[in-house]
């Protein structure tokens, strides 16, 4: 590994894949210094091959909290008393199904990755973003990668959607918390993204919905999932603007970054909600039959 250099050291959690390492490449090739945390010792590797310089890697679930310290730790090292210019919180999870039937146990598994485990590593990482006086430099910024499911709850993503909408609003507080540090906290909500999650969701097993009233909806759903995904944006295009934000004077609070803006993003949060829901119904034949004229 080449020697760290006193430069702008941005912290991404998630980096082995997706947008995550489309960062790491953004982030390093505009010259910033990144520790990019990852799972597994052989996606460490990889990536120490892949980025020679500007790069190191550190090893921790974000839900292990001594793992997390260490991580810590290890950055500290490297900072050698200087703050942290950013951290970038990516990494997180998704699993679609109906509610009504969807596990528990997978309900708060999206829960306690995306909102418990952020929190645990932006606790951790504080200290070395200002909180912590005796840091030299200017504080340093948080972005926390968000989704259209942070603003928009589609149908079967009730889990992800929870956790996304709770992440945005446990980033408000942060962000209001932290000025007394000052030390902001920004929102990247991207839409769908060109990433191997899409290979992932096609082959995800919904199998325990087949003897529902919701296996042809929920088929529907990840075909057009899919079909979405395969448009989005690159990696790297969201990877920019979270460089954006991590360096941009006056950043704006949230970023939306949502290929096809005005039928993915603008239109389904201007039209009345209603309407909205019954053409979601509609498009994934959800219509009960035999639907009574009007409800009193």
């Amino acid at each position: 590994m080449e020697p760290y250099q006193k430069q702008r050291s941005v912290v991404v959690t998630g980096a082995s894949s997706g947008i995550g390492l489309g960062t790491v490449r953004t982030l390093t090739s505009a010259g910033f210094f990144v520790f990019g945390s990852v799972r597994k010792q052989s996606d460490a590797d990889s990536l120490q091959k892949q980025f020679t310089v500007n790069f190191a890697p550190l090893l921790f679930d974000i839900c292990d909290t001594a793992a997390i310290e260490r991580g810590a730790s290890q950055v500290r090292k490297a900072l050698d008393g200087q703050t942290l210019f950013g951290l970038v919180n990516n990494a997180g999870l998704a699993v679609h199904g109906p509610l009504m039937y969807q596990s528990i146990e997978q309900f708060r598994r999206n829960i306690d990755v995306n909102v418990v485990g952020t929190l645990q590593v932006t606790q951790a990482f504080l200290p070395l973003l200002g909180a912590d006086k005796s840091m030299q430099g200017r504080p340093g910024r948080i972005v926390m990668v968000s989704s259209v499911g942070g603003r928009f709850a589609a149908p079967f993503i009730g889990g992800y959607a929870a956790s996304k909408h709770g992440l945005e609003g446990m980033s408000a507080s942060l962000r209001r918390e932290l000025i007394l540090y000052g030390i902001d906290v920004i929102i990247v909500g991207p839409g769908a993204v060109v990433t191997p999650i899409w290979d992932k969701s096609e082959a995800q097993d919904v199998s325990m919905y087949d003897s529902t009233p919701y296996e042809g909806p929920l088929a529907a759903f990840g075909k057009l999932m899919v079909e979405d995904g395969r448009k989005g944006h690159s990696p790297e295009h969201i990877g920019r603007a979270i460089q954006k934000a991590l360096i941009a004077r006056q950043p704006y609070v949230r970023y939306a970054i949502v290929a096809d803006r005005l039928a993915k993003w603008t239109l389904p949060l201007l039209l009345p909600v209603r309407l909205v829901d019954w053409l979601l119904a509609s498009t994934l034949k959800m219509l009960p039959k035999n639907l009574p004229q009007s409800i009193h």
